[in-house]
């Protein structure tokens, strides 16, 4: 039996300490003296040992219980640390990237970047453009689809950031959260929608929502590769999805329609040059994105699309 001097002497603690754990039940004494001083059993040295190393590893005190008391707590608990740890320092990540941003810069730029940081979260989380997605889309999508259009749509944001990654990511929060789209762009008579968008115009969301990402991967294949838009197995894809979705048929006449019509739409570029910032920091080459497959499906569209049939003219010779 020790007494809580000696147990303290072999551990290399305070008796402070020791104390500390057998009041918080981490350390039981196996008995008293005649005059009430505490006694420890032999086993409680390299209890007290584990207890010191689990500490050193900042675990609190219940955790370091649930070691103690559950056999197999430790690699659950280690687990969760490791997740805290990570969250903490992709933070300190994101502190540091943001800090580097504010060097180098005029005063006019320092100013508008300290307001566009200032509005970040370390890490930032993407729940406003999330939103802006669930009031970007149509009306009515099923929950599936709208889902699959979010997780493809919201870039998550890097656990290492580059200070121009912040700032992509800073300035990609502060144009969803503009005033058109606080309470929806559909809400807002002065930011156009997509025909898709609006009722009454004979689309099918759902149908066209649920085809896009097929087109869109078809055409990554060709944008990775650095193919200039053509005609192909993208391109039809893209066209019979629009088609399917207007219960039209894929013709001369409604590929010139559909690009009269994708022309003339209202368009959120920014977004995805943004997005493509955030997710292909340079030097490394650019991922393609959604809006990036988009624009190089309509350009092969505008570029392949039967001009108009007016008819021959006939003159008097």
């Amino acid at each position: 039996m020790l007494s809580i001097g000696q147990l303290a002497e072999q551990a290399g603690v305070s008796v402070k300490t020791v104390r500390f754990y057998s009041d918080r039940g981490l350390l039981p004494e196996a008995a008293r003296s005649g005059g009430g001083h505490r006694r420890y059993g032999p086993d409680a040295l390299d209890r007290l040992r584990l207890i010191r190393s689990l500490r050193t590893l900042d675990l609190p005190v219940p955790d370091v219980s649930r070691v103690l008391d559950e056999e197999d707590a430790l690699e659950d608990i280690v687990a969760g640390q490791l997740r805290e740890v990570g969250s903490r320092l992709a933070a300190l990540r994101w502190r540091e990237a943001a800090l580097r941003l504010l060097t180098d810069c005029t005063a006019r730029e320092r100013a508008e970047r300290l307001r566009l940081v200032g509005a970040l979260s370390t890490p930032p989380g993407t729940d406003a453009l999330a939103r802006f997605w669930r009031y970007w889309l149509p009306a009515r999508l099923p929950a599936r689809v709208v889902k699959a259009v979010v997780d493809q749509a919201v870039p998550a944001p890097p656990d290492d950031p580059t200070p121009e990654q912040v700032l992509a990511f800073a300035r990609l929060q502060d144009f969803v959260i503009t005033p058109c789209f606080v309470s929806g762009p559909r809400a807002n008579t002065n930011y156009g929608q997509p025909e898709v968008h609006l009722p009454g115009k004979g689309y099918r969301p759902a149908v066209l929502y649920e085809g896009l990402p097929e087109a869109y991967e078809l055409a990554s294949a060709a944008l990775r590769a650095g193919r200039a838009p053509h005609r192909g197995e993208a391109l039809d894809c893209f066209v019979a999805v629009h088609a399917a979705s207007l219960g039209r048929r894929d013709t001369g006449d409604f590929r010139r329609d559909l690009h009269r019509m994708l022309a003339a739409e209202p368009r959120i570029d920014l977004y995805w040059q943004l997005t493509a910032e955030i997710l292909s920091p340079p030097p490394g080459p650019p991922e393609p994105t959604p809006g990036a497959a988009d624009n190089w499906l309509r350009e092969a569209l505008a570029a392949t699309a039967p001009a108009p049939d007016y008819g021959r003219v006939h003159t008097a010779t």
